[in-house]
């Protein structure tokens, strides 16, 4: 299923193919907790559904927050 969200970080929008389903995102929207709505997701990818931030991006935020 292609999800398109937009980042919380950056405001830049974007659409990842991930191996879910409608009823695994109407099941998180509705208030069951991520990793048991979408258990076959990565963390990266829980995070870019709930947020659009990407594993990128937030690589890229801690090297501007070590400098």
């Amino acid at each position: 299923m292609k999800v398109t969200r937009t980042s919380k970080f950056t405001g830049i929008i974007r659409t990842i193919d991930l191996p879910i389903t409608d009823s695994d995102i109407r099941a998180w929207s509705e208030g069951m907790l991520i990793q048991d709505a979408c258990p076959d997701l990565t963390p990266d990818q829980r995070e870019f559904i709930m947020t659009g931030i990407t594993a990128e991006e937030w690589a890229e935020a801690d090297l501007l927050e070590d400098n």
